[in-house]
């Protein structure tokens, strides 16, 4: 049986003529962390003060011996990289092995019999892009930094969210395995279904010692107590399972999300040479894209169900990825998954996450759309990139092939909508870009090794260049123009056929900002702040997104923090409530973003420290499977029931038109029906609809527990009044870290939020933006706060306040 040694401990790193301990999986950042040589690039304005790290070469050492390895038999012994960062030298025993250029590939190397010191050096990503750039010629990109020309986290070198933390090392497992014979070198598991007949088609590839050619072996196969066996004469051999019965794998909210472990056993006449088990699900996958009166769709069709998509984009969760651990993965795809979301786009500026981010998505329900690693740059297609770009793509669809919750391979971010609109034909004219692994090299490999699966060339993309890239009748469509110079309500102004990127900034929470903003004397233009907010003018917008709505809050950080929270929320929620309210012509929308990477100002809805921004539960209310909303109509608000779940919806609203002075005006109840996965819209009632322009009375609808709310013009120029309510605090049970917050009020009290981090850091709470009406009463549960006087839960209240 092959034996595997794990190479974690004894690695050193090379610094000033010292070595330091390192730790493997990690990078050069982590390691000069641990030994205090660094500040912590992610406090204050450090960053800065690391940026030398990442344009120095690194050596990392340990001895192979006897000792380290332990005695073996085995006829062959490989040394196994499951990623270099990224350009390396490798030599042992003062033999080179081998040198790579690709953080996300794995490495293997044949060290029989050579024992020693291990040296693993580590060229400068900036000078590894600086020899490929001076091979193929320039190629424009969105940032001034040079990632387009080594295959690395782009992201590594900064982006409109993130910094610029250039790392190096062995960021993935490093392993020695001892092996006789044959191993299984690897396997492709074809998942099909028709029905509840599951097929499993198991294409084995194998590699042979010199003893081992020509033996004969055997190959045996097992899952859902199906088993098949076959003998392997060469390296390759098919084995195929039939399951009569399976239980169907759905995305969350569809049904559930059944496993089956396939085990592959590799024999011999003495016994077990080497095994590969992995787990399966069976579901069919398909993707609409048929032509229709609109253009042409974008829908995901699961075991024949066609599903509106209610996504987020996923960046690295750590600029340093080797430091997210299984259980961190699993903790934010919890949260992803609290947030109704049932599909998780993998960025392409990012990496391959770890198989633990797909096993935690596999197990939630959440689909992944996995993009391919290219973003918003020009690509040389020349050598030494174009054979890299084939191996790495290779390798991680086989990897995540297995994975059920992979629903569709994208070729790029936004690289065939840069060609057309960025300036970019010209200065490209007679040079590669990228086309040619977007329409020719990722489609073909799909196709041949994972053809179960659909493959698009891009997001945005029209599916043809007949059409622009990012046009919203036809394919996929980035929505960026509202955040980048126009206002959230314009987001009701167009039809996408599916939105794969639209968002809204905010800053991070209170105590996120605390932390990572040390003595800081925090304002919106304080010089930590504009360090962690990278986007173009991204305080700019912010500010003209609040002054639309809502008087300017002037030097009154806190009401800036809260103002910026929640036009944040409305910006998305009025984004998604508008697309769903037009299902199934839009199919589906992926908010930029879920997550973070650091500490920062961004579009995510869990900021870089783990903490829930108002976006979460926002999201959680307008990715619920049923959603009531007021949508503009020709003849005034019309009422939306949108009914995502698997049964109708039957039910009545009341609408309410309410006076500021707290009256009501009028009040109507209307019974509806809405078949499962269907929309219904209604014009509301003329006897409840505002006047146009009215700054005195506003449209209320309620539904099971659903309320939204019409205001006839926009906050600052509504006649708001005073806000008024009481609060009280209540223990939960014996549990005196958790406490109700009730809150009673006496007047109109809009977009009420509770920010919990305020208490006491670790503290959370399950409500975000709240609207009570007068006589109303809400609870506002909050775990970890306990000990806090009741002062500063008053503090940590805030709402919309009269202009």
């Amino acid at each position: 049986m092959k034996h595997i040694v794990q190479l974690t401990e004894g690695w050193h790193v090379s610094h000033e003529g010292r070595l330091l301990q390192a730790r493997v999986p990690g990078c050069v950042h982590t390691d000069l962390l641990a030994a205090g040589l660094i500040p912590d690039p992610f406090l204050g304005t450090n960053e800065r003060e690391v940026a030398w790290v990442g344009r120095r070469a690194w050596t990392y050492t340990r001895r192979l011996d006897d000792a380290t390895c332990g005695s073996t038999s085995h006829e062959r012994t490989d040394l196994v990289f499951e990623g270099l960062d990224t350009a390396a030298r490798i030599v042992l025993a003062g033999q080179e092995l081998g040198r790579t250029r690709n953080m996300h590939r794995t490495y293997r190397f044949d060290v029989t019999g050579l024992a020693g010191e291990l040296d693993v050096t580590f060229a400068s990503a900036y000078d590894e892009a600086a020899s490929v750039k001076a091979q193929t010629g320039e190629r424009p990109n969105v940032y001034p930094e040079p990632f387009q020309y080594i295959r690395k986290m782009a992201a590594n070198f900064g982006w409109d969210w993130g910094p610029t933390v250039v790392t190096a090392g062995m960021w993935r497992p490093v392993r020695l395995e001892h092996w006789s014979t044959a191993r299984i070198e690897r396997v492709r598991p074809l998942v099909t279904v028709d029905g509840t007949r599951g097929r499993v088609e198991l294409r084995v590839d194998l590699e042979r010692t010199a003893s081992g050619t020509g033996r004969p072996l055997t190959v045996h196969a097992t899952v859902a107590g199906a088993a098949a066996r076959v003998d392997a004469a060469d390296n390759a051999v098919t084995l195929v399972l039939d399951m009569p019965d399976v239980r169907l794998w759905w995305p969350r909210g569809y049904g559930e999300q059944p496993l089956y472990d396939v085990e592959v056993t590799l024999l011999d006449g003495e016994g077990v040479l080497d095994g590969w088990q992995r787990r399966v699900g069976f579901r069919s996958i398909e993707l609409d894209r048929a032509a229709d009166q609109h253009g042409s769709g974008f829908t995901f069709v699961v075991n024949g169900e066609r599903i509106f998509v209610r996504g987020v984009n996923w960046i690295p969760d750590d600029v340093l990825p080797s430091r997210v651990s299984p259980e961190r993965y699993r903790t934010r795809l919890e949260q992803t998954a609290a947030a109704n979301v049932d599909l998780v786009r993998v960025w392409g500026g990012g990496i391959y996450e770890d198989d633990a981010f797909y096993d935690a998505c596999d197990e939630l329900g959440l689909m992944v759309w996995q993009d391919f690693l290219f973003a918003c740059a020009a690509y040389p297609e020349e050598q030494p990139l174009r054979g890299e770009v084939e191996a790495e793509a290779r390798d991680n669809v086989v990897r995540l092939m297995p994975h059920p919750s992979l629903v569709l391979w994208n070729g790029n971010n936004e690289n065939l909508w840069g060609f057309r609109d960025w300036d970019w034909e010209q200065p490209l004219a007679g040079n590669s870009w990228g086309e040619g692994y977007y329409l020719g090299l990722l489609p073909r490999v799909v196709a041949e090794l994972d053809p179960t699966r659909a493959y698009s060339a891009g997001s945005p993309w029209s599916g043809a260049w007949d059409h622009h890239p990012n046009d919203p009748n036809h394919g996929t469509y980035h929505s960026w123009e509202v955040w980048n110079r126009q206002d959230y309500t314009e987001y009701l102004k167009n039809v996408p056929r599916f939105v794969s990127e639209f968002g809204w900034q905010a800053p991070a929470a209170f105590a996120t900002l605390r932390r990572a903003l040390p003595g800081e004397d925090l304002a919106a233009d304080s010089p930590g702040m504009l360090h962690h907010q990278k986007a173009e003018d991204g305080n700019g917008k912010l500010n003209r997104g609040v002054e639309r709505h809502f008087a300017s809050p002037e030097n009154d950080f806190d009401r800036w923090h809260y103002l910026t929270q929640v036009v944040q929320a409305r910006a998305v929620a009025t984004g998604i409530e508008h697309w769903r309210a037009n299902w199934p012509r839009c199919a589906g929308t992926i908010v930029w973003q879920i997550n973070d990477c650091w500490p920062v100002s961004s579009w995510s809805a869990i900021d870089g420290d783990g903490r829930l921004k108002p976006l979460h539960h926002e999201l959680r209310r307008v990715y619920a499977d049923r959603l009531l909303t007021l949508q503009p109509g020709p003849d005034g608000p019309e009422l939306v029931l949108d009914n995502q779940a698997t049964e109708p919806w039957d039910s009545d609203v009341t609408l309410r038109l309410m006076r500021t002075d707290g009256t009501l005006a009028t009040r109507v109840s209307l019974g509806f029906t809405v078949p499962a996965r269907e929309v219904l819209r209604l014009p509301a009632p003329p006897e409840v609809r505002p006047e146009a322009g009215a700054t005195k009375e506003y449209l209320v609808a309620d539904a099971d527990g659903l309320r939204t709310l019409h205001l006839p013009v926009r906050d600052k120029e509504f006649d708001y009044p005073a806000p008024r309510f009481d609060m009280a605090v209540e223990t939960v049970g014996q549990d005196r870290d958790t406490v109700d917050v009730v809150v009673s009020a006496h007047t109109l009290v809009r977009d009420l939020l509770l920010q919990p981090d305020r208490l006491a850091p670790r503290a959370t709470a399950d409500r975000g933006l709240i609207t009570l009406l007068p006589g109303e009463q809400t609870r506002i549960r909050v775990h970890g706060a306990g000990g806090v006087g009741a002062n500063a839960f008053r503090a940590a209240l805030f709402c919309v306040e009269p202009a």
